[in-house]
């Protein structure tokens, strides 16, 4: 895919104070910074014009700013993070055609480099009113455990679905269980990070949640339901997984560990 010269977008990062697994996690401290400002670090990196933080927590407003990023204090009875964006959009006026890209607030690993492949993405995708990604599953374990959502995308590129379910099903290879990904079969896992048209946000709380939605518990559904197309991006690398409970916190800190003390070295 070719590189947008003069690409212009904002990321979002949606960091939400309660956590019914680890409360205030925005605010754990990572390597002497707070996790949320790590994230931001990391998408200011990406090249993005504007760099916001969307919260509803006095606390990391003030963390943010300590850390001279942009904050927005945003109502706290949101139903998702693509509520919160779309209430940054509003409240900023943004253009119908700006690029938004909502970053997770508890990813400080996610490359700048795949926050700026998504917004090049649908740049490019003139048709698509949001852009993601997916990297290939190489572990059958992966493709059966419902916690690991797919993508099937069509030849351009564009999702047909998202799934908890193993997608695409090899009938005959999996008659038995899936124990191995067959040779010829591409499984793809998506990687929650998005990209979104302004015009797509301001319209999108008039969406009405669809069932396959619900039942799927993935939001995306109710794009592709109501006729939105998704451009879909492959990274060849999975990123770093986000941070979900205290034990991931410890492993990232290890790794931060890991790296300063081999820049030490060096």
């Amino acid at each position: 895919m070719k590189r947008e010269a003069n690409l212009n977008f904002v990321v979002v990062i949606p960091a939400r104070y309660g956590s019914s697994r680890f409360p205030g996690k925005p605010l754990a401290d990572l390597g002497g910074k707070p996790m949320v400002v790590r994230v931001a670090e990391q998408a200011r990196r990406s090249g993005a014009d504007q760099v916001i933080v969307a919260t509803d927590h006095a606390g990391i407003e003030s963390a943010v700013k300590r850390a001279d990023f942009e904050v927005i204090m945003t109502r706290r009875d949101h139903a998702s993070g693509t509520d919160r964006l779309a209430e940054v959009a509003a409240k900023r006026r943004f253009p119908p055609g700006r690029i938004v890209v909502n970053v997770q607030g508890d990813e400080p690993l996610v490359p700048p480099t795949l926050i700026r492949r998504v917004a090049e993405n649908l740049a490019l995708h003139r048709d698509a009113a949001i852009a993601t990604a997916c990297h290939r599953i190489e572990r059958a374990a992966d493709v059966a455990n419902p916690n690991v959502v797919k993508v099937v995308v069509d030849a351009h590129g564009y999702a047909l679905y998202f799934s908890r379910a193993p997608i695409p099903y090899a009938r005959d290879a999996y008659a038995k269980g899936i124990r191995a990904i067959p040779p010829r079969l591409t499984v793809y896992r998506h990687l929650g990070i998005y990209a979104y048209r302004a015009a797509f946000l301001h319209e999108f709380k008039t969406l009405k949640p669809a069932l396959i939605e619900r039942f799927e518990a993935l939001e995306q559904l109710r794009a592709l339901y109501a006729g939105y197309r998704i451009s879909v991006a492959v990274s060849r690398a999975a990123p770093h997984p986000g941070i979900d409970t205290p034990e991931d916190l410890a492993r990232v800190q290890r790794q931060l560990g890991t790296r300063r003390s081999r820049s030490v070295r060096h």
